[in-house]
């Protein structure tokens, strides 16, 4: 009986429907059977559902209460996970598995909280899963044509429990150099693509990045090198991909690659954001910190605020030793309780 089914999954303490959440494979592109889950579990729960087609198989979750279609507060997380996907387990003091704090553990707390506050009769409230937030942000900026308008957006991510005022921007950056194949018995009739690019990285680590007045230092991170065709071939193209995480203006970093880079290479931006204020109300009792982790709020059009809480650490995010413990993720139900109050 599906209904007894359902009644069952909300009967469930908030880490076992965690682990329910974790062992249905959401790695991105493959969303579909957790917005199918949610989609059930919160029509089933007095929540009007809406799943938001983003591409083929690829839906938005959008839930309201009745009466509450553009709700003053708006709680978001993502639906989709890192590869590889890692089966969930649990302990007596944590949960384990992909997502479990990025940002499946994010998404329990936040329902559970706001089935805390319709129970005292606070329903001006909204929640809202997307897709693909681990790689280009598609299901935030499809989201936008849903035309909600909130005073608040509380978006979960693993901060530790702390209400975040800062994100540091991102930019994604490709470095392509070109040259000119040859037997690698004569280099001098060729031109080493992978040289030219040695060279260029080297330069790129020697730079010394932006620093913020209050101690945030701008990053780079190589994250993928790939070039040439074969060992005895001199190589005609190689190509690196760089992740900045960055405390000014993106467009500033591309330029300074750029010039870096000369004519020894092309320089292209993939994606990026600048970084981002959040509202972090002292008022809420919760302590307050900054963060290097991108997020989709960058890409959600609205003129309210944007708060970004959420239990468990960054740190073990995209890790194989993925956790939240069970305590954190209690008190994070009760922090995004007290956060909502604190804004009312």
């Amino acid at each position: 009986n599906p209904t007894t089914m359902t009644q069952q999954l909300q009967d469930l303490a908030p880490e076992d429907l965690l682990l329910e959440i974790i062992n249905i494979e959401s790695t991105t592109l493959k969303e579909k059977e957790v917005y199918e889950f949610l989609h059930k579990y919160l029509s089933s729960s007095g929540w009007e559902v809406q799943l938001q087609q983003v591409e083929e198989n690829r839906c938005n979750v959008y839930a309201h209460r009745k009466g509450f279609s553009n709700p003053s507060i708006l709680f978001n997380s993502h639906i989709d996970t890192v590869p590889p996907y890692i089966k969930g387990h649990k302990d007596e003091t944590n949960v384990y598995g992909r997502g479990a704090c990025d940002a499946k553990g994010q998404v329990v707390a936040q329902i559970k909280a706001a089935e805390k506050l319709v129970k005292e009769g606070i329903e001006d409230i909204g929640l809202l899963y997307v897709v693909g937030e681990e790689t280009n942000h598609i299901g935030m900026i499809k989201a936008n044509d849903l035309g909600l308008q909130p005073k608040y957006l509380i978006v979960g991510e693993p901060t530790e429990s702390k209400l975040i005022r800062r994100q540091k921007g991102a930019v994604m950056i490709t470095v392509d150099c070109f040259g000119k194949a040859a037997h690698s018995g004569y280099p001098e009739m060729g031109d080493s693509a992978i040289e030219k690019l040695v060279d260029v990285l080297a330069d790129l680590k020697k730079e010394t990045w932006p620093v913020s007045s209050d101690g945030s230092i701008t990053t780079m991170n190589i994250g993928t090198i790939t070039g040439g065709v074969a060992v005895n071939i001199v190589p005609a193209s190689a190509k690196a991909q760089l992740a900045f995480r960055i405390i000014g203006p993106q467009d500033d970093i591309l330029k300074r690659v750029q010039e870096i880079a000369g004519n020894r290479a092309t320089v292209t931006r993939n994606l990026g954001n600048d970084p981002c204020d959040l509202y972090a109300p002292e008022e809420a009792g919760i302590p307050i910190s900054i963060v290097a982790f991108n997020t989709d709020i960058p890409y959600f059009k609205f003129s309210g605020k944007p708060m970004l809480l959420g239990g468990g650490s960054i740190l073990v995010a995209h890790n194989p030793e993925e956790k939240i413990s069970i305590s954190e993720l209690h008190q994070c139900i009760d922090l995004n309780v007290q956060l909502v109050k604190s804004v009312l």
